[in-house]
């Protein structure tokens, strides 16, 4: 069993997985309940996830930057806006300069980033971002 950092109520995190594409959902899905994490929503609009992170209130949150509705950096701008104060992972197939910008950019923000990984993520770097 998979040691995993627990959130305040002694509970194994719960994780928002924000992506548009299907694939990559699902595998980070399935990837976050091999380590442990019971608690997985995944949206693929920004418009459901902004709503899922008032709703279930996750304590992390995995975010693609490129996406067709809104980019990840406006996303992040509207979690910490609307109050998300759990841990951000970013992940993204561009170049690890707008990568560490996007990084920069939500740490400005009051965000508590946890990772900043290039897609695809690697099991043992998901473990490592979610139980940090």
């Amino acid at each position: 069993m998979t040691n995993l950092a627990l959130s305040g109520a002694g509970q194994p995190p719960r994780v928002l997985v924000l992506d548009d594409d299907s694939f990559m959902l699902e595998m980070l899905k399935d990837m976050l309940h091999t380590i442990g994490v019971r608690e997985v929503y995944t949206e693929a609009t920004t418009r459901h996830a902004l709503a899922t992170l008032a709703e279930q209130g996750p304590d992390v949150l995995v975010c693609d930057l490129a996406l067709p509705d809104m980019d990840g950096i406006e996303f992040l701008q509207a979690a910490a806006e609307r109050g998300f104060r759990g841990k951000v992972i970013l992940l993204s197939g561009m170049d690890s300069g707008v990568r560490d910008a996007a990084g920069e950019l939500a740490r400005v923000l009051g965000l508590r980033v946890a990772g900043i990984f290039r897609k695809p993520i690697g099991l043992d770097q998901l473990r490592s971002a979610v139980v940090c």
